[in-house]
């Protein structure tokens, strides 16, 4: 049997060692851009002004070699309040001067941290995040007015808010251009209510080129986060315009008073992406058989984007 030599060995290890080192100096060398920002600090007003002046050498996002940025601001843990900058189109080098404020007593500024993000500006998906400086308030001196540059560093990835999922079953008899869409049910729904629950109901809407075509809904369940509807609606459709049409669903919490708003919505047809296009095939490839699937609910704005982007290109 062979023996590699020792030597060799080594050589392998240290050049591998050598290429590493070298990965790391070129994943260290991407530079982001950087931004330019003011503090000021007004100990009598307990208001802290951050002033959004300019970027340079953004990175480019978009096909054309630009990007459209603009800066969102908020301070963390609270999150509450969050402001955005106007977006500047087709630039690497965007000047915002724009400034906003945050009441904050200065003794509760110590455990808060600015977040500055800079994202590229997308009309029709998730807008994407160029980078971000955060500056913990406990490292900042804001005894006088603050004016610098700081690069910008990789975002941590937001977690997507979990919205719950949704089970329904589809079945299409060609023969008699029929189309039926059961809700099942619904799981881990976000809590829209003061108590913590929600009072769920489930909206389609059959789309056709954007046009509403025909809007069924469920009964509404009270008081749950996971309600269990089996409840089916058929919708006539000839085979040939099968290809055209969304079936949208929408899963809503009913308010007496104020206006019913939608926890989450998916849509299925030949033009949807992912488990939602999976499905329209299976049920198609398998005439005259329900066939049920989960689907994670997605934003409300996310969808219609895709869905108007969609009207569009018609």
């Amino acid at each position: 049997m062979l023996q590699k030599h020792p030597s060799l060995k080594a050589c392998t290890s240290d050049s591998i060692r050598v290429l590493g080192h070298q990965e790391e100096e070129e994943k260290e060398e991407e530079k982001l851009g950087k931004l330019q920002y003011s503090l000021d600090y007004d100990f009598q007003d307990n208001k802290l002004t951050v002033g959004i002046l300019q970027a340079a050498d953004l990175i480019s996002m978009d096909t054309g070699g630009t990007s459209d940025p603009y800066v969102k601001v908020f301070i963390l843990p609270d999150k509450k309040k969050k402001f955005d900058t106007k977006v500047h189109k087709k630039t690497l080098n965007p000047v915002f001067n724009e400034s906003f404020v945050f009441k904050i007593p200065y003794q509760e500024l110590g455990g808060k941290t600015l977040v500055m993000s800079v994202y590229d500006f997308d009309r029709f998906s998730k807008h994407d995040i160029i980078g971000e400086v955060k500056l913990a308030m406990n490292t900042i001196d804001l005894g006088q007015p603050i004016e610098e540059w700081r690069d910008l560093e990789s975002a941590e990835k937001e977690e997507p808010e979990k919205l719950g999922d949704i089970c329904i079953s589809l079945r299409y008899v060609p023969t008699a251009g029929k189309l039926t869409i059961c809700i099942l049910e619904a799981k881990n729904l976000k809590k829209m209510d003061v108590g913590g629950l929600s009072d769920p109901y489930v909206k389609i809407h059959l789309l056709q080129n954007g046009k509403r075509l025909k809007k069924k809904k469920t009964t509404v369940k009270k008081n749950t986060l996971n309600p269990y509807y089996n409840e089916s609606f058929s919708f006539e459709i000839p085979l040939e315009q099968m290809q055209k049409i969304q079936a949208v669903v929408t899963v809503l919490d009913y308010d007496k008073i104020g206006k019913n708003d939608a926890i989450g919505k998916i849509f299925v047809g030949s033009k949807a992406t992912g488990t939602e296009l999976r499905h329209w095939s299976d049920m198609l490839a398998n005439p005259r058989r329900p066939i049920a699937q989960w689907h994670p609910l997605k934003p409300e704005e996310e969808v219609d984007a895709t869905l108007a982007a969609l009207a569009g290109k018609k």
